[in-house]
């Protein structure tokens, strides 16, 4: 990635996330990142490609973190609650604003749209890969679980810039925990009818 590109991004990374898509202009990007229009437009043809790279990079970091938390040998069950505990770290940042990917579906409803594409193909991953990460704790409706702990962080993320995170944290990882205990009883249930 070149020096230009990369000031872009970043320039464009901090306003998109603070102030969101349609409200930063392509001028404001070119002048924070102390680039010429023409720079802007070799690395990026519009300004839609600008927000597609924003939100491949947010992807990729996020892929890495939970890469990095599924490589540190953590039991199954702890794998799931360090994923929560990442998603958790975030909502307490300061200058938190929610989902990066929520807020961009938010602002490009068309789902032909390439931004609104972008956002779907993070959110199937990550969907994809909290039903492995349930799997491997012998949940057994990994599906419906995965699709639980995505719609609990989807409301910490809403939730969390808009009242007090600390409270918005520990509610999301109590549901994460009721989950897991939901398989352990249902684990348990089983086991007692199969005895029976």
């Amino acid at each position: 990635m070149s020096e230009a590109r990369s000031r872009l991004l970043a320039t464009a990374t901090r306003l998109f996330y603070l102030e969101g898509l349609h409200s930063v202009g392509i001028d404001r990007i070119v002048s924070e990142a102390s680039v010429t229009r023409a720079t802007l437009y070799r690395h990026f043809p519009g300004k839609d490609d600008l927000v597609v790279a924003y939100l491949t990079e947010a992807d990729q970091l996020i892929r890495a973190r939970v890469e990095a938390i599924r490589a540190a040998g953590h039991s199954p069950v702890d794998t799931v609650r360090a994923v929560a505990a990442f998603i958790a770290d975030d909502l307490r940042t300061p200058g938190f604003r929610g989902c990066a990917f929520l807020n961009a579906a938010a602002e490009y409803p068309d789902p032909a749209h390439p931004v609104h594409r972008a956002v779907l193909a993070h959110r199937d991953w990550f969907l994809a890969t909290v039903s492995d990460l349930f799997t491997a704790t012998t949940e057994p409706a990994p599906i419906p679980a995965a699709r639980h702990f995505v719609l609990l962080r989807d409301g910490a993320m809403s939730s969390g810039c808009l009242t007090d995170p600390d409270a918005v944290c520990e509610t999301f990882l109590l549901g994460v925990e009721g989950i897991l205990r939901y398989r352990d009883t249902v684990s348990a249930e089983e086991a007692v009818g199969l005895k029976g």
